[in-house]
């Protein structure tokens, strides 16, 4: 992510006045709230008739299912974004999503563990953050290594 500028303005003084940055989509809040209102409906569907509810057919099949089907949307998603179909890609995506909070469901996992994660990484550089999942990795397997990935 680029770095946030903040601009400056006049203010009613004739002095500048610093303007806040506009904050990315997901932090406006309601742009969000649809995926914890997502996967609420989801997990009411977990026990119902597989006959009259997707969530609940995909939920009967298994995680591995789930999970199969979660891989399928995401290639579709990414087929869409090389070919430079953006509305495609718009569409895939959502399907992405949906078929994310399935398999977080399926998994037994809540939407605020997955927001905790984000949280906690904001602000650590991916380079540091991968490079240190590598180090941890290599030492849990009893390997000695200064090699960054």
């Amino acid at each position: 992510m680029g770095k946030s500028v903040k601009k400056k303005q006049l203010s009613q003084g004739g002095k500048p006045a610093d303007v806040p940055p506009v904050p990315p989509p997901l932090a406006l809040g309601p742009s969000a709230a649809v995926l914890d209102r997502l996967w609420s409906v989801v997990v009411s569907r977990r026990n119902a008739d597989p006959a009259a509810s997707h969530s609940a057919r995909l939920l009967s099949r298994g995680t591995e299912k789930v999970a199969q089907k979660f891989g399928e949307e995401a290639v579709e998603c990414l087929i869409e974004a090389v070919a430079g179909n953006r509305d495609a890609v718009i569409a895939e995506s959502a399907d992405v999503l949906y078929h994310l909070i399935v398999l977080w469901v399926a998994s037994g996992i809540r939407p605020e563990e997955v927001w905790e994660e984000l949280k906690r990484r904001e602000g650590v550089s991916g380079i540091a953050e991968k490079a240190a999942r590598a180090r941890n990795l290599a030492l849990a397997f009893g390997l000695e290594t200064k090699k960054i990935p």
